[in-house]
């Protein structure tokens, strides 16, 4: 009986891992009839575009529309005067603030292509006419495009805070100390140190970031949007709109591709909005040069690593100094950094880390959510400086690893004790797969001692 029931427990275990599962809108692909929001139509939809700042860092001394109204099928302009709560609330929401970007530019512009003005017309051709008879009078800025340049005295300021840098509890960067850092180089027999640098990557989804917004006959909106978050996405808008949450109607579904970058709550406010002054239908649609150009990339970072080791291949001391591009406004920057911080030192039990991780605000496109944001890269990072510190001491990759590889009850910088800890186990497993023979000594180690043996 006990074997029968076991039997049973393992089948509705697996009824999905190990399955051949088919995705809930897989047919809908493949024949060609599945419904995205560039499908969405209506009746009498207008159409929005964009007037974007030409330049990366300027004032705005003034707007003139009055050649943009002619255009046969414009409709009207929308500007930061006509938003309620002219402030994106991305960060609020999870505890994380200020918020600091507009959702359209009031008297400055801090990146090329931030948005000023939404152009509303009959067609998207008018639009796109109209968009680009608007006169902008804008008195260029210096700007800065590096973050250890951002964070030196005298250097053009981005933020409204005065200084380059999210403030974490009162301090530049996010920090991170355990042990003694100087002590641990003091005991090393070398010092390996390596600075490593990613760049901005976008997400390049198959479908543009966009939504169409129509005003219902009872008071309701009704949002057709490809976001990857839908209530946040709603909570967002009902904030900057300042309205009831139950006025809007958020219909979603296929997301076209995303990978984080769909998370931002750029379109739908502003979309929304139009859709309430005009009281008709809207669509707003990135064009593809404006997703690779607006959408929020994957921030790029600098890292910087020094790492004590001994000659038998232990890691005594590790000292990061990380920086992050936010761009120009905080979006999701912030909490990645955080994350950042708590990964960045590896999976590795080291006495003695120093991690200071600095959110730097630059006249970038702002940054945000793709994939693993702010751990990532430092996955990336880590992984090359255990190399660097293999050659260093004269041992193979894999044996670097296991050596210092954290196991169960370990304290990791951040104090947080290590659980459920598998990484000898998948090394050991990826070493098969991979068809790379380990010695016995690294084939007996486990996650739970550092003596090798079996667990009980």
């Amino acid at each position: 009986m006990g074997a029968n029931v076991l039997e049973k427990a393992a089948e509705k275990k697996y009824r999905v891992v190990g399955q051949s599962v088919p995705r809930r809108d897989g047919m809908g692909h493949v024949t060609g009839t599945t419904k995205f929001v560039g499908d969405v139509h209506y009746p009498g939809m207008l159409h929005l575009k964009m007037v974007r700042s030409p330049v990366p860092h300027a004032k705005i001394n003034g707007i003139d529309f009055s050649e943009a109204e002619k255009v046969p099928g414009f409709v009207r302009v929308l500007t930061h005067r006509d938003v309620p709560k002219n402030i994106y609330t991305i960060l609020c929401l999870i505890g994380v603030g200020p918020d600091d970007e507009p959702v359209l530019a009031v008297d400055k512009v801090r990146y090329q292509g931030e948005p000023i003005a939404a152009i509303l017309a009959e067609t998207e051709e008018a639009a796109l006419e109209a968009v680009a008879k608007v006169k902008l009078d804008l008195e260029e800025l210096p700007a800065v495009f590096d973050v250890e340049e951002a964070l030196k005295p005298g250097a053009p300021i981005v933020a409204d805070t005065g200084v380059n840098y999210f403030i974490y509890e009162g301090h530049h960067c996010r920090r991170v100390r355990y042990g003694d850092v100087e002590a641990g180089f003091a005991q090393a027999d070398f010092i390996v140190e390596e600075t490593y640098n990613t760049k901005p990557i976008e997400h390049a989804p198959t479908e543009t970031t966009g939504c169409v917004a129509k005003p219902e006959a009872d008071g309701r909106v009704t949002v057709h949007t490809n976001t990857q978050a839908l209530y946040f996405s709603l909570d967002n808008t009902a904030l900057i709109l300042q309205v009831p949450f139950q006025k809007l109607h958020f219909v979603g579904g296929t997301v076209g591709g995303g990978f984080g970058g769909k998370v931002d709550v750029i379109t739908e406010p502003i979309t929304t909005l139009a859709a309430m002054k005009t009281g008709r239908p809207v669509k707003f649609i990135y064009s593809r040069a404006e997703e690779m150009q607006v959408s929020s990339p994957r921030s790029a970072w600098r890292l910087k690593y020094k790492d004590g080791v001994m000659k038998d291949g232990r890691i005594v001391a590790r000292q990061i100094t990380s920086y992050a591009d936010a761009g120009a406004y905080n979006r999701h920057t912030p909490y990645a950094v955080t994350k950042h911080a708590a990964n960045v030192a590896g999976p590795y039990t080291i006495p003695n880390v120093h991690i200071d991780a600095h959110c730097v605000f630059t006249n970038h496109t702002p940054g945000s959510a793709f994939r693993g944001f702010g751990v990532t890269m430092a996955s990336f990072a880590i992984e090359l400086q255990m190399d660097k510190i293999a050659a260093t001491v004269g041992l193979d990759p894999w044996t670097i690893r296991f050596i210092n590889a954290y196991r169960n009850g370990d304290v990791r910088p951040h104090r947080k004790v290590a659980e459920d800890v598998t990484f000898i186990e998948t090394m050991q497993a990826a070493a098969k797969l991979a068809g790379h023979e380990l010695p016995e000594h690294l084939l007996a180690m486990n996650s739970w001692d550092r003596n090798g043996g079996q667990h009980d």
